[in-house]
């Protein structure tokens, strides 16, 4: 039986991973990717290694020594390429899962099952974006997407880009695009300096234990001053405007609540745009196999990251949005209890600093509701479907509906390819919106299926093979 089964490469599943062998349990660390380290530290692939690697990343050196140690260690297999596809949940223990190992969409997939005594899910985030008018143009990316291209690919998403949405990922974001020798001509945070002042001013004392993050955020200061790149609070990109691609956006002033102020509105001059809004926790995983979630979408954990399913752990953004320091807390203390031993109390300590620097994240720049005024009714908000938010509107209106369920089903909102990870969040905001006091049931749109593609062909394999797996 493997001893414990980790499942994402991320910071927070490397550090379980390592937590779990230090305690001296066998582990198998299952990752997607063609390696581990997760968004945070997406690199270059092996034949293509880069001298200047770390000078794309903080705490390269410390990511290095973590995967040179996992996959030195006899007692870890580190299983990159692997799709969970399944979980099975079984009373009182764990779950199976069932995994196929390849490419996605290439062909003689390696079905493999494994029976853990201890799973630990740190399966990350996804990132939200707030729908504007034209915001389905092409040259219209996330934060996200050109910074995976950036540092995975080297490649720029556009020659002259403008970084906009909320929060403090917006300026690795600006330092990639400018390694990559993109022009950025702006970056356009959404809240404004009673938000900031409010989540970062308060009590500044407190952040004396997190005083690293003020390095980073200091040299990324630095590289806007250098570059004389124009950073603007309390402001959003509220239309895209171009015929084949992105040519320029209208940026408006926000009142406290985000509302665009009438008469604001500047048009600036742009081959691509990137934008981000925050981030969800990536619950599929969770979901299937019976963790209970809290009203924001994050897995519930007790202060040994245990979840409601007996022998599940979870650690990182699944658990809150808090970053990488946090992930690192949280894995280590999710390794160690997962293999029966004890969170070592620096992790502890670290986990309680950077979970009140997760707060004042939210504080400083979490979404307020008047964003909804910039989404006129033409303003296509579920891609997959293409459906519009006025037709959101008006099924609210005319059904008088308050489920969710309900209302997706009228409209085909989050119904598409995606199943509502690009919208979900999205559409419950416009309706609660529209139905006061709110949806019977929100956070509906985080209960979706886990989206693997499957061969019928590989079926038939799984099920002829499906032996469950001792520890290599």
């Amino acid at each position: 039986m493997t001893e414990v089964l980790v499942v994402g490469g991320g910071p927070a599943g490397m550090a379980a991973a390592l937590a779990a062998r230090r305690h001296g349990a066998r582990v198998v660390l299952l990752e997607a990717g063609d390696d581990i380290g997760g968004q945070y530290w997406r690199h270059l692939p092996g034949e293509r290694a880069d001298p200047g690697e770390r000078l794309w990343h903080h705490g390269w050196d410390r990511f290095v020594a973590m995967r040179d140690e996992l996959l030195g260690d006899d007692g870890c297999e580190v299983v990159t390429g692997a799709h969970v596809w399944s979980v099975e949940r079984r009373d009182g223990a764990p779950p199976l899962v069932h995994v196929f190992v390849g490419e996605p969409d290439g062909q003689g997939r390696e079905p493999r099952t494994f029976d853990p005594a201890a799973l630990v899910l740190a399966t990350g985030a996804y990132e939200r974006t707030l729908p504007f008018p034209g915001w389905d143009l092409p040259g219209v990316f996330t934060a996200g997407a050109a910074q995976a291209l950036a540092k995975g690919e080297r490649v720029a998403v556009g020659r002259r880009v403008l970084v906009a949405g909320a929060g403090p990922f917006l300026l690795p974001v600006v330092a990639g695009l400018l390694r990559i020798g993109a022009e950025v001509a702006g970056v356009v945070e959404a809240a404004g300096p009673a938000q900031l002042a409010g989540g970062w001013a308060t009590r500044p004392w407190q952040l004396i234990a997190a005083r690293r993050k003020a390095g980073e955020l200091a040299g990324y200061a630095r590289q806007l001053v250098a570059h004389r790149i124009p950073y603007r609070t309390g402001a959003a990109v509220v239309a895209a405007h171009g015929t084949d691609r992105v040519e320029a956006v209208t940026v408006a002033r926000l009142t406290r609540d985000w509302t665009p102020v009438p008469g604001t509105g500047r048009r600036i001059e742009a081959d691509a745009v990137c934008v981000s809004h925050g981030f969800v926790p990536r619950t599929e995983l969770a979901l299937a196999a019976g963790c209970a979630v809290d009203v924001d979408g994050a897995v519930t954990v007790d202060e040994r990251q245990r979840t409601s399913v007996p022998g599940v752990l979870t650690a990182g953004e699944l658990t809150g949005i808090g970053g990488v320091d946090l992930a690192l807390a949280e894995g280590e203390i999710a390794g160690s209890v997962a293999s029966g031993g004890v969170p070592a109390p620096d992790a502890v300590r670290e986990r309680a600093v950077f979970r009140k620097f997760a707060a004042r994240l939210a504080a400083a720049h979490g979404i307020r509701p008047g964003w909804r005024a910039w989404v006129d009714d033409d303003t296509v908000v579920c891609r997959c479907e293409d459906v519009t938010a006025g037709a959101l509107r008006r099924a609210a209106e005319l059904t008088g509906s308050r489920g969710l369920r309900s209302l997706k089903l009228t409209t085909r909102a989050g119904l598409g390819l995606c199943q509502g990870r690009t919208c979900g969040r999205t559409v419950e905001s416009m309706l609660t919106g529209s139905n006061e006091p709110g949806l019977l049931d929100p956070g509906r749109t985080a209960h979706r299926p886990i989206a693997i593609p499957v061969r019928l062909g590989e079926l038939a394999a799984s099920a002829r093979t499906s032996n469950r797996e001792d520890v290599p």
